[in-house]
């Protein structure tokens, strides 16, 4: 269960800061779009955790741009 109080789900949900990215946002990571829907002691500033199914499945820590969509 995710700090907003829904079902973490793969290819889906992302950790953040949500002083930087607010909840509910929708984050464009390597063209997979994600949504804002927790948050972590470890996540800080401008990191960002994907939620995977397995820790074997993690890739580990990777840089790269993102892309929040933003609301008309």
């Amino acid at each position: 269960m995710t700090s907003t109080g829904v079902k973490a789900q793969v290819n889906h949900t992302i950790a953040v800061d949500p002083e930087i990215i607010p909840y509910g946002s929708k984050v464009m990571i390597d063209g997979q779009i994600y949504v804002a829907e927790d948050c972590g002691g470890a996540i800080k500033n401008n990191v960002i955790d994907v939620w995977v199914e397995n820790q074997s499945n993690s890739f580990g820590v990777k840089y790269t741009e993102i892309y929040i969509k933003r609301e008309k």
